[in-house]
């Protein structure tokens, strides 16, 4: 069986219940995570080592959340204090614990699912979704990987132009992949508003609602927005059931482009935002 899991961010715990609720096989299952492995839950080591051994059973994709533990472990970006990656930049194993992260992905496309952890713009295709992360994925498993999360954050450009090159282009794939929510007519995306999808800011609308959305007919799955929680429709699984704040971790059997059964289990973490 294949399993779509939302955002870990660090609940071990919670993880193992749920891998143990859906009697998962190695030999027989393959789990799909969708971004945010790590951080703000109590156990961001034990959760990223547990995902290396599940070795070729398991697809992660990264999150935020992972991208700014690599920020931190260049020393880009300062521990912000409801983080919880200290123990992985600590670990005796740290090297091959932050070489394995930088070699997940950003983007899939398996049983007939397209899957991200944020969002795909209107102006993209499944191929240019494909394509722009490859992109990312090449960076990130590069030499200069200091250099490029030493230039990855920022809102702009906040439109998709094909001609966009260098930096700019990098992060504008980066941050539709991992942080986007909400976009305009134009496609210009908003990352001021983080709440329900009620909450679009004017003009705006949540990116797989947006008009003449080109990837309208693949089916896809997301998680990174707790506050909007479950979605289930026919072409779109939403699945940030806000484990880390005390909600619940969720998974959806899948195949052939189809949603099968969702399974969840219990968080015990309540972490405040902060």
């Amino acid at each position: 069986m294949n399993y779509l899991i939302g955002d870990l961010q660090g609940c071990c715990d919670a993880f193992e219940r749920l891998l143990l609720k859906i009697d998962f096989s190695p030999s027989r299952d393959r789990l799909y995570l969708l971004g945010d492995l790590v951080n703000r839950g109590p156990a961001s080591l034990a959760t990223l080592r547990r995902l290396m051994e599940l070795g070729n059973s398991a697809t992660c994709l990264l999150g935020n959340h992972d991208l700014h533990l690599l920020a931190i472990a260049y020393g880009v970006k300062k521990p912000h204090r409801s983080d919880t990656v200290q123990g992985i930049l600590d670990a005796l194993d740290r090297a091959a614990l932050l070489d394995w992260l930088r070699h997940q992905r950003m983007a899939c496309y398996a049983q007939g699912w397209l899957m991200v952890h944020a969002g795909v713009l209107p102006q993209w295709t499944l191929e240019d979704t494909l394509a722009s992360a490859g992109e990312v994925e090449s960076v990130l498993r590069g030499p200069d990987l200091g250099g490029f999360v030493r230039e990855m954050y920022g809102n702009e450009p906040a439109a998709w132009d094909a001609a966009l090159v260098g930096t700019a282009r990098l992060r504008c794939i980066v941050n539709a992949l991992t942080r986007l929510r909400f976009v305009d007519s134009a496609g210009r995306m908003d990352f001021k508003t983080k709440d329900s999808a009620d909450s679009a800011p004017p003009g705006h609308r949540p990116w797989f609602d947006a008009a003449n959305r080109r990837t309208d007919a693949v089916p896809i799955a997301f998680g990174h927005w707790s506050t909007l929680g479950l979605v289930q429709r026919p072409n779109l699984l939403a699945l940030d059931t806000g484990c880390v704040w005390g909600g619940r971790l969720t998974a959806a059997s899948v195949e052939n482009g189809q949603s099968l059964e969702l399974i969840s289990v219990k968080c015990e973490q309540a972490q405040k935002p902060g």
